[in-house]
């Protein structure tokens, strides 16, 4: 075997240990392989194919650029198209080289090609500088393997979404906060609780707190006053919004037992579950209450405008006393994916005209409303059936809750 042969075959067995990791995909790797749509693989042919018209370039799109860390695939978007939501384009515009488009990664050289009134861009300089491998090799049951680190550049900025993903509490249902567990002592009579802190917990009567599988741990969210959320049209509630205090690990579930009361008396008693305390954004007290933590879910968030008309508002902002929104806020939206709505959805942030009496005529004075100008972008990253969270990405005037969202021009 040659040394370019063996270069290849140990690109080969490294790039296979990404995905051979204890029978599945490592998680770095599954965020990445996120699926694409029909709609956006046809769009990112059909511009492949033609390419992009040179009026839809960014006005000050780069000859080439470097790819570093810290990049994301919305801001290189934004640097080269008008429309940083135009994903599919961007990625047509090299459809060859970057079958994957959440793979571009650090080091390699974009370069802007422009002929015929036409913009194509093709990226040179993979990772590491080395070609890409040109054989598949088998990988021995017998071979350790190490999972390698994905370094591709992510969408967004990931620390901009993953605390909130780790905080936020959205409820559509209210009988689940009615029947949730809530706190009912703690050690030593305390008042306040906090990390490291053990308490004890009830459920509603009925439905105690148990161990659904005792082999796992059993996380929870811990949460305090469960805002409801109104449409602004119908004033109708969509969904409650809980402040989040923490999280919690069960340690003893829930029982009955039978406790010998002052008198000698015995008598079957409830006995709290207990739990312990695992982090603590604010201190706790007794009557605040507990969720299950929701399955953690990786992927990635492909930018790209709604396929169907979507027409909703902005009914809350994630944050205390918070009266005006600004970038890289989370927001909630009264439109999910009963509407339509996706993970990546871009919408435009539109604020409401005014709405005033026509004095140019003296005697006409008609009442007029001035047309919705758009004030900023934002990018759906969770949906709900009827909710959806959505993180504010650009803001060009006041935005603020009520505010409209509908799809990008």
């Amino acid at each position: 075997m040659s040394s370019s042969q063996r270069l290849a075959t140990r690109r080969t067995v490294l790039a296979g240990a990404a995905l051979i990791v204890g029978g599945g995909l490592a998680p770095t790797v599954l965020a990445q392989n996120f699926p694409i749509t029909p709609a956006q693989r046809s769009t990112a042919e059909q511009v492949a194919a033609a390419g992009v018209p040179l009026t839809d370039l960014a006005p000050d799109a780069p000859e080439t650029y470097v790819v570093k860390p810290g990049d994301t695939l919305w801001a290189i978007s934004g640097l080269y198209l008008r429309q940083p939501w135009r994903w599919p384009e961007l990625w047509g515009m090299n459809l060859d080289q970057i079958r994957n488009p959440h793979l571009i990664y650090p080091g390699q050289t974009l370069y802007l090609e422009k002929l015929n009134g036409l913009a194509r861009l093709r990226a040179g300089q993979p990772p590491g500088g080395m070609p890409p491998p040109t054989e598949t090799v088998r990988v021995s049951p017998r071979v350790r393997i190490n999972g390698l680190p994905d370094t591709a550049i992510p969408t967004l900025p990931p620390q901009v979404i993953e605390p909130f993903l780790n905080e936020a509490i959205l409820v559509e249902d209210a009988n689940l906060l009615d029947l949730a567990p809530r706190i009912v002592a703690a050690p030593d009579d305390r008042v306040l609780i906090t990390e490291g802190d053990r308490a004890y917990v009830r459920g509603r009567t009925g439905t105690p707190l148990v161990e659904t599988d005792p082999r796992r741990t059993e996380l929870f969210r811990v949460f305090r006053n469960a805002v409801p959320l109104r449409d602004p049209l119908t004033s109708q509630v969509v969904g409650y919004e809980a402040a989040y205090l923490g999280s919690a690990e069960l340690v003893r579930a829930e029982s009955v037992q039978p406790v010998r009361t002052p008198r000698g008396k015995v008598v079957d008693t409830i006995i709290p579950a207990t739990i312990d305390i695992t982090r603590a954004k604010e201190e706790m007290r007794v009557g605040d209450r507990l969720l299950p933590e929701p399955p953690r879910v990786f992927s990635t968030y492909v930018p790209r405008a709604p396929t169907l008309p979507v027409d909703g508002n902005i009914i809350s902002v994630y944050g205390d006393a918070v009266a005006l929104i600004g970038q890289n806020q989370v927001v909630v939206l009264n439109r999910g994916a009963a509407e339509g709505v996706e993970n990546g959805h871009v919408m435009a942030i539109l604020k409401a005209g005014r709405q005033l009496q026509d004095r140019s005529e003296p005697r006409e004075r008609a009442e007029i409303k001035l047309p919705d100008e758009r004030s900023g972008l934002l990018m759906v990253f969770r949906t709900f059936e009827h909710l959806a969270y959505a993180l504010v990405l650009e803001i060009t005037d006041t935005v603020m809750v009520g505010d409209r969202v509908a799809n990008p021009i």
